[in-house]
């Protein structure tokens, strides 16, 4: 994974020092709130519900186990023992003191993490696919990428107050796992015919107030012009993005307003003065980035070791539910990834500092150090022998994060609602355990196959309920917590945003609600159908008829 240079280093201390003397001129009552505010949100601090809150950038969701050791022991000395991990690949602290955040933002430094860009108006963290580097279907390493998209971001002096924030995904696999059709920017790597890569360019993309599907700008865009291309994206955005009213200021806004022709005409008409200029890459430039993200040293996997894993699994039916939910398939023989459940008794994302430092310790012995941040809020060892995998397992199962259950119902994804959240109109946390408690049969979770089951707390979307198979959305009604069912919508590559149900329900009846829309699709499904199949055939009114039903 990438390591800075000094130049890196250098950056990120210079701004630790900055913000230090911000915050110290703040309390000291010689910065005003108004003044200070923007200064905080790009070093990642909010002011939230009962404390404030500090977002760590994890760059597209890679951490090594050292600095996964260093979060655990950032929050056991400045918050409460935990941390969460967000949809966008990033850890929150949500009880640091206020005068201890240049204190956080040092220790970071030193294991070559920051918070810089993940809050205010500017170009957040690039995301990506969690299996990216691994999957047997990638046509193109995404990393190296992302790393020249953050390099050419960061700070960048333009765009350091766009009208509103940004948020840009890179796919380079043959199935998209990055969202990159609910983003401001999506990019998805491919090979035309000649063997040359290429770049589709999706604009406009997003959840939030005004949920809308991504499209395309540029088809076919060659790699060299990655930069350039999205300077002229972004500073179209800029340009002409709304900054008068900030339900309407995001890029979706301004693609659905001009419509997708105009705005590519604009995008092209600014990308002449840059095309061919400095920042057009160069095969030594991309060459260089690759060189961060070397194969690991794996050793050979023996044929009989595949062999006696294909063995237990077919002999030992707990390691077979573990091994067809959690472990995925690698491009090297022998090789396996795997991605630890979400424990029941947290709120999904929450992760105890000594889970941080034991999922870290099992990274060191069977996954080269290394730990993926997946935007289902998981965790991913990317590089497990099969010969290695009975022994994580029991590991796992200890630690309580090898319930075989990702990709069901039961792996809920969550945002924090409003137990933290300032901006929520309802709790989150409390409607996933409820859920989590209702559907906790495994055998019933398998039959129903892969459903995703997505809840926010606010029209934010932090839990991109838009985009769940079943969407759960806090809403306020004269001070009283509802709560809002869609159905229907996908976050891969044929997207699609839910479509809501009806009138919204109490929180204690939203498990009976959910438990009727399952009653449809099990009662309604062909065989071998999924939810959101069953729904495209046989639409919403089914549904809703059940649910309504008196």
């Amino acid at each position: 994974m990438y390591r800075y240079d000094i130049h890196d280093q250098t950056l990120v201390d210079e701004r630790v020092a900055q913000f230090r003397d911000q915050m110290e001129r703040y309390r000291a009552g010689r910065l005003g709130e108004e003044e200070f505010r923007p200064l905080r949100l790009q070093n990642g601090l909010y002011i939230q519900r009962h404390a404030p809150m500090l977002r760590i950038a994890i760059p597209y969701g890679m951490l090594a186990g050292h600095q996964l050791r260093a979060l655990a022991e950032i929050t056991r000395r400045y918050d409460r023992g935990y941390g969460h991990f967000t949809t966008r690949q990033n850890l929150q602290l949500n009880w640091p003191a206020l005068e201890d955040v240049p204190d956080i933002l040092a220790d970071l430094a030193k294991v070559q993490m920051h918070a810089i860009q993940t809050s205010g108006n500017c170009i957040r963290n690039t995301t990506s696919d969690q299996f990216a580097g691994i999957a047997n279907d990638e046509v193109e390493d995404p990393r190296a990428w992302c790393e020249l998209i953050r390099q050419w971001s960061t700070l960048h002096p333009e765009f350091a107050y766009l009208p509103r924030k940004f948020k840009i995904a890179v796919s380079g696999a043959a199935q998209d796992r990055a969202a990159i059709q609910v983003h401001d920017i999506g990019l998805r790597f491919w090979y035309n015919a000649e063997g040359e890569l290429r770049i589709k360019v999706l604009a406009g993309g997003g959840l939030g107030r005004t949920p809308m599907i991504a499209d395309v700008v540029r088809e076919d865009l060659p790699w060299q012009h990655l930069l350039t291309y999205l300077e002229a994206c972004v500073r179209v955005y800029n340009q002409f993005g709304r900054r008068d009213n900030k339900f309407k200021a995001r890029i979706k806004i301004l693609v659905k307003a001009l419509g997708i022709d105009e705005f590519r005409r604009r995008v092209d008409e600014e990308w002449a003065h840059l095309k061919d200029g400095p920042q057009t890459l160069n095969q030594a430039a991309v060459d260089a980035a690759k060189d961060h993200f070397p194969e690991p040293d794996r050793r050979p996997v023996a044929a009989s070791a595949t062999e006696d894993f294909d063995r237990l699994r077919a002999d030992n039916r707990s390691f077979a539910r573990f091994v067809t939910n959690n472990v995925t398939n690698h491009k090297v023989a022998g090789y396996k990834a795997v991605t630890l459940s979400k424990r029941r008794e947290h709120a999904p994302g929450d992760v105890t500092a000594d889970q941080m430092e034991a999922v870290a310790d099992l990274a060191d012995r069977y996954s080269f150090g290394e730990v993926r941040v997946t935007h289902e809020q998981n965790l991913v060892l990317s590089d497990v022998p099969v010969d290695e995998m009975q022994a994580l397992w029991q590991e796992l199962d200890a630690l309580g994060m090898a319930n075989p259950t990702v990709g069901t119902l039961n792996d809920i994804i969550c945002c924090p609602g409003g137990d933290y959240c300032s901006l929520a109109n309802a709790v989150s946390i409390p409607i996933a355990q409820a859920l989590q408690e209702r559907f906790e049969d495994l055998d019933f979770l398998y039959d129903l196959g892969p459903l995703d089951l997505n809840i926010s707390g606010c029209m934010n979307a932090c839990g991109h309920h838009h985009v769940g198979h079943i969407g759960i959305l806090g809403v306020d009604k004269k001070g009283e917590e509802y709560y809002q069912i869609s159905i229907g919508g996908n976050s891969t590559d044929d997207a699609s945003l839910g479509k809501i149900l009806g009138p919204s329900f109490f929180r204690q009846d939203v498990p009976d609600v959910v438990e009727k829309v399952l009653a449809v699709y099990v009662d309604q499904r062909h065989e071998d159908e999924r939810f959101l199949d069953t729904y495209r055939r046989i639409g919403l009114k089914p549904f809703k008829e059940h649910v309504y039903a008196k």
